[in-house]
């Protein structure tokens, strides 16, 4: 088959501007539980867009762990090109895709590190597989094969038994947004596409053309 003739009507949902809330983190928190609801692949899954420094864009795919008013969180390791690239150039771009519900969130922004009580907080909860891959993997460097993370779990699990601290290379981010989008897909490309930016103190809402 011609990947040129693959073809998906739109039609499971609408999304009007009487219908959508005024604040976008309202939207937004709304299709996430019902991301969650409809039991939809990952529903907490994003894509992260970075910019480096010879303007060469960079995305890959990351979990969010938290959102209020303040902004979208994630946890990573500062030492990654993520990191890198976010010291550079703090703003970035996030994306949600659920395709079962032929929807997507983008939202844009500067990014900030979470403080260091929120970071050792998340760290701590989360399994101790998990704490230990923390330490043992020098995350976007290049290694000579999995032994080497093996090795490293390893002797990190002996050094530190039930209780690792959270390395000083991991931690959180949080994008504060200054523009979101809101897409449901609609029959015939007639798609729905809801954009909220910053107007002094309130959110300007707009319909953009698919």
């Amino acid at each position: 088959m011609n990947i040129a003739d693959l073809r998906k009507s739109y039609e499971k949902a609408e999304l009007n501007e009487n219908a959508s809330h005024a604040d976008p983190l309202q939207q937004f928190a709304q299709w996430l539980q019902e991301a969650i609801a409809a039991e939809v692949p990952e529903p907490n899954a994003m894509t992260l867009a970075t910019v480096a420094s010879n303007l060469r864009p960079s995305t890959r795919v990351v979990l969010i762990k938290g959102y209020d008013e303040r902004g979208i969180v994630w946890y990573t390791n500062y030492d990654s090109r993520k990191g890198q690239e976010l010291a550079g150039n703090p703003f970035a771009a996030l994306q949600f895709h659920w395709v079962e519900l032929e929807r997507v969130v983008r939202i844009e922004g500067r990014v900030e590190k979470v403080s260091d009580e929120e970071s050792d907080a998340y760290f701590h909860s989360r399994p101790l597989d998990s704490r230990i891959g923390a330490w043992a993997s020098p995350q976007s460097q290049v290694i000579d094969g999995r032994t080497v993370l093996v090795t490293n779990a390893a002797k990190y699990a002996a050094q530190f038994m039930l209780n690792p601290p959270r390395p000083p290379h991991w931690g959180g981010y949080r994008l504060v947004p200054d523009n979101w989008q809101f897409w449901q897909g609609r029959k015939s490309r007639l798609h729905d596409r809801l954009r909220y930016t910053h107007e002094g103190s309130v959110w300007l809402r707009q319909r953009l053309a698919p």
